[in-house]
């Protein structure tokens, strides 16, 4: 068995161009001797880096510095946060959203968070430890490299001139150090964990000496809205992967589609790195990674979609009775670790004040309140509850990522997975050149078997685990630690022969669901819930996601032949079907011609123009599809008024709204039908016609004057639609009352589509949907969200022979 224990208090280590336009330039700075770094930072078309140099150093300095001039502004903000000083410079009754996954936090609240991380020394103690569980020699050179990278860009440009309006200037941009670089690595890392309680753990304090003690939060309510939450996490992703049987190459081909923020920090950055003779990989790195995270090498090629697996579990505490800071264990009392911790706020008149507060931590982990913003795990005078968080101890991902970047093959894939365990909260979906397709959820998840989960749980874990898989354990017994796999890097998690892989010459597909479908032909089963959910509902994205590779392979799609060709693989995403169309439209027109009037939120509304509006519509979420507005806000209405169903895939579906069941013996065609006898349809229809009328849209409006993404004074028309509705492009644009669809706040972020056919050069194509700047005075700030509007594609240069005929702009720097 093994026992989360607290972090020790380890002292800090003592861790240590000008962009031309079109043409080239040299930057020389001062040479060091030994530490000498040297990069050539290249351009291409739409502003995606190429960096070459001759180790890992000079890769980061030439990336650190190209990333600075892009994104300076958003990554600085992003170094502020992991020191905890969001108070200091912004105020702390103010709020940032971590992008990633959609958390609103108290600036105060989290600087207190991130002080406590601090305070125990979690990053400098994983900086003391040996590969694989410390960074490799590579990765420290690569940080290295970045640091000087990006502080040689903000030294040659000055505060005061950078080009980014957002933070020039500003107090709170300077030069950063290593540690900053590996505080923002290991803040990715929690993204899925920690990170969705950094409210609940900043501001858990003890309940007040003869405070009243309140009531439990109901089990079943608890689970119910956390799954609810959870369901909406603003991480997502498609990826298909094609052995050589399904394509016209006879080898692999991938469509990496991860669904992301469009804004803030956890975006994604163009780059091409290259070592000559020893690595060369095409991808994308998220800000503040200097690595490529998503892409291909000559020979593999890979992306990743949102893991269902869970990285942490609760610990529900049992106090020491008059001592809500004390807990009992096995009988026995175990005092908490207090951590006083002190922030520097900024007062109205801008001066600064010393906040203090002192925050508590168990041999679980640290005492939380919430999660996603809901207060649903109260510190009351007997009872609190602990985060047990598995990517508390990993840094292996960054690991995994070097070794995978110079990766030739799935197999190559398999055995870092297996070697470095360190996958944060993702599965990995790849193809290769020999014509393997690959899937594995082998990814850093607590070992807490089907039986531990039951037998350590109270009333909350039992309602918790059945719905959702979530073991909430009970802290006050030491056998409901997490358990020992023998082939665990890390102990206390799942090892690699207890998760999920599969090789296929077919297919393999994700789309957030669990494991269990990737290819329906082989379904995967018997693994720990907790992991995910077999044999049950899956979403109409996964479906569809199915739907269209079954259709291409058996050729009922109504093209020629039998299997993928690169450009059909683009299509693929691209056509932008409606699945819940496609399901539902069959029933609801009829429906709507024999009813003249509908009631909706709005009152009695007539139907023929919508009945008729319906009927045209081509079933897709395109630009230019008269009708696409019209039923997906009736879809979206139909959702907002039935109530989400038991199961954790269900949370995505709906109630007593199909006519043809969930079948476990057909789970990729079933549910189906639209049951137009539940009255919520009616008032959903009546409602949308309510709704497009307040708009002022006509209700045959296309996505073309509807739904929008703002850059500059300009509104981009952007096609696709909500993976909730079955859209496989997914893209998510709230409803905003008598507008529309006017900003996008996630989905469809870096694609990529690779295509191998024996040629040195693989046949690659993406685009960055939001572009790679978040700077609004870049060239490069809205030019391949133009380019996604017209549903283009930049080719992806690899080879020598297709870079240089295409660069914009050369770089040489050195210092």
């Amino acid at each position: 068995m093994y026992a989360i224990r607290p972090w020790p208090l380890i002292a800090a280590l003592a861790l240590t161009a000008l962009a031309a336009g079109c043409g080239s330039s040299t930057v020389p700075g001062i040479v060091d001797g030994a530490g000498a770094l040297k990069a050539e930072i290249r351009r291409t078309d739409y502003g995606v880096v190429h960096v070459k140099a001759d180790d890992y150093a000079g890769l980061g300095y030439g990336y650190g510095y190209a990333f600075a001039e892009d994104n300076l502004c958003t990554i600085a903000d992003s170094y502020v946060t992991v020191n905890g000083e969001r108070s200091k410079y912004f105020g702390p009754d103010a709020s940032w959203e971590f992008t990633g996954n959609g958390t609103t936090n108290n600036n105060l609240n989290s600087d207190f968070f991130f002080k406590l991380l601090i305070a125990e020394g979690r990053v400098e103690h994983l900086l003391t430890l040996p590969p694989p569980q410390g960074p490799l020699p590579e990765v420290r050179e690569l940080v290295r490299g970045y640091v000087a990278g990006y502080n040689r860009y903000l030294r040659d440009t000055g505060i005061e001139n950078l080009p980014d309006p957002t933070c020039r200037g500003a107090t709170w941009v300077r030069e950063i150090t290593e540690q900053d670089v590996f505080r923002r690595f290991y803040q990715l890392a929690l993204l899925a964990s920690s990170d969705v309680a950094i409210d609940g753990i900043g501001s858990a304090q003890p309940p007040l000496p003869g405070a009243t003690a309140k009531a439990a939060p109901d089990p079943a309510t608890v689970a119910r809205e956390l799954g609810l939450a959870w369901d909406g996490i603003k991480i997502g992703s498609n990826a298909i992967a094609l052995g050589g049987d399904a394509t016209d190459t006879g080898r692999g081909m991938l469509l990496g589609n991860p669904h992301f923020p469009w804004d803030g920090s956890e975006r994604f950055h163009q780059v091409h790195f290259t070592i000559p003779g020893k690595l060369d990989v095409n991808g994308a790195a998220l800000f503040g990674a200097p690595l490529v995270l998503i892409g291909h090498t000559q020979n593999l090629a890979w992306s990743h979609t949102v893991s269902s697996a869970w990285r942490f579990t609760p610990y529900q505490l049992t106090l020491v009775p008059g001592d809500p800071t004390s807990y009992l264990v096995d009988g026995a009392p175990e005092a908490m670790t207090p951590y006083p911790l002190t922030v520097e706020a900024r007062n109205e008149d801008g001066s600064t004040s010393s906040v203090e507060r002192t925050l508590y931590t168990t041999r679980w982990g640290p005492v939380f309140t919430s999660v996603l913003g809901l207060p649903l795990f109260p510190w009351l005078p007997a009872q609190a509850y602990a985060l047990a968080d598995a990517n508390a101890q990993n840094f292996r991902f960054v690991n995994h990522f070097v070794e995978v970047d110079r990766a030739q093959s799935t197999d190559e894939l398999l055995a870092v997975l297996e070697r470095n365990q360190g996958i944060p909260w993702v599965n990995t979906i790849a193809a290769d050149s020999a014509g393997k397709a690959f899937y594995a959820d082998i990814s850093v998840t607590p070992n807490v078997p089907d039986a531990k989960a039951i037998s350590c749980a109270g009333v909350l874990g039992l309602a918790t685990f059945e719905l959702l898989g979530l073991p909430v354990l009970d802290g006050s017994r030491s056998v409901c630690a997490w358990d020992l796999d023998g082939d665990a890097v890390q102990p206390g998690t799942i090892g690699p022969a207890r998760m999920p892989h599969q090789f296929r010459n077919d297919y393999v597909t994700n789309s957030n669901d669990s494991y269990w479908l990737s290819n329906p032909a082989e379904p995967l089963e018997g693994y720990a819930r907790i992991i995910g959910d077999e044999r049950v509902e899956r979403r109409m994205r996964t479906r569809l996601g199915l739907v269209m590779v079954e259709e291409r392979l058996s050729g009922s799609d109504g093209l020629p032949g039998t299997t993928f060709s690169r450009q059909q693989l683009q299509d693929l995403l691209f056509n932008d079907r409606q699945y819940a169309a496609e399901l539902w439209l069959d029933a609801l027109i009829p429906f709507c011609q024999l009813l003249p009037v509908a009631v909706g939120s709005g009152g009695p509304v007539l139907t023929a123009d919508a009945c008729a509006a319906l009927a045209g519509w081509d079933r897709s979420d395109r630009l230019d599809s008269p009708g696409a507005v019209l039923f997906r806000r009736f879809a979206e209405n139909l959702y907002l008024t039935t109530v989400p169903s038991g199961s954790s895939a269900g949370y995505a579906a709906f109630v007593d709204v199909w006519t043809v069941p969930f079948d476990v013996n057909d789970p990729v065609h079933t549910p189906a039908g639209l049951n137009t006898a539940n009255p919520h349809v009616e008032y959903a229809l009546g409602s949308v016609i309510a709704d497009l009328q307040a708009a002022n849209l006509p209700l045959d409006a296309t996505m073309r004057v509807a739904q929008t993404e703002a850059r500059g004074d300009e509104a981009i028309p952007i096609h696709g639609g909500p993976g909730l509705l079955g859209v496989f492009n997914a893209i998510t644009a709230p409803w905003v009352a008598g507008t529309g669809y006017p900003d996008i706040v996630h989905g469809s972020s870096f694609i990529e589509v690779v295509s191998f056919d024996g040629d040195d050069c693989p046949d690659a194509r993406t685009i960055l949907t939001y572009s790679q700047s978040a700077n609004p005075d870049s060239p490069h700030f809205a030019d391949q969200t133009h380019l996604y509007s017209n549903s283009g594609w930049v080719p992806a240069r690899y080879c020598e022979s297709e870079i240089a005929p295409n660069v914009t702009s050369t770089l040489s720097l050195s210092e």
